[in-house]
């Protein structure tokens, strides 16, 4: 008998912590707090449909809120709006932009700041125009072709391989979740 309660004192000792750590599962947009569904408004109509991982990184964003500054928090607003306006895919080519962004040396992310920053300061015509023109790849030598490989086409080359902020992933801190 004192075998069998050593062993269940010994289970339950080795397995609370193992339950206490299991993730536990993200609100819905009903369990949320009020202040909560105040700050995460434009997210409503899709909350329920995030992924769990998604619903956590907006969740600390939400705790972190009530810290910020009204022109951080003006920012984290407009960011969360226009986020939600992009498709699935662009959401995810934005975080792939991001992760590139974010593994450069500090001398390019500077390079880049500096770029988005100019190109913020243009009129809005002029950086409508720059948008809808496709980036032509930097000339780079090119390696001989193999035999029966069609020539790419002058206009036809992909796009350059180098990151670029986007609207949708500007270089400093985006929200990116």
């Amino acid at each position: 008998m004192a075998k069998a309660r050593l062993t269940l004192a010994l289970w339950l000792c080795l397995s609370l912590p193992v339950l206490a750590a299991a993730p536990k599962k993200p609100p819905t947009w009903a369990e949320l707090a009020p202040e909560q569904q105040q700050i995460l408004a434009p997210l409503a109509t899709d909350w329920d449909k995030l992924e769990p991982e998604r619903k956590r990184k907006w969740i600390g964003i939400a705790t972190r809120y009530p810290k910020m500054k009204p022109d951080e928090q003006a920012r984290v607003q407009r960011r969360m709006q226009a986020w939600m306006k992009l498709t699935p895919e662009e959401r995810r080519a934005a975080r792939e932009n991001y992760k590139k962004i974010e593994k450069l040396p500090q001398a390019k992310k500077d390079d880049l700041k500096q770029k988005w920053e100019e190109y913020n300061r243009l009129p809005e015509q002029e950086r409508r125009k720059l948008g809808s023109t496709p980036r032509k790849p930097p000339a780079a030598p090119r390696a001989a072709k193999p035999p029966g490989e069609p020539a790419p086409s002058p206009g036809g080359s992909p796009a350059s391989p180098e990151v670029v902020p986007t609207p949708a992933a500007p270089v400093g801190r985006p929200v990116n979740p």
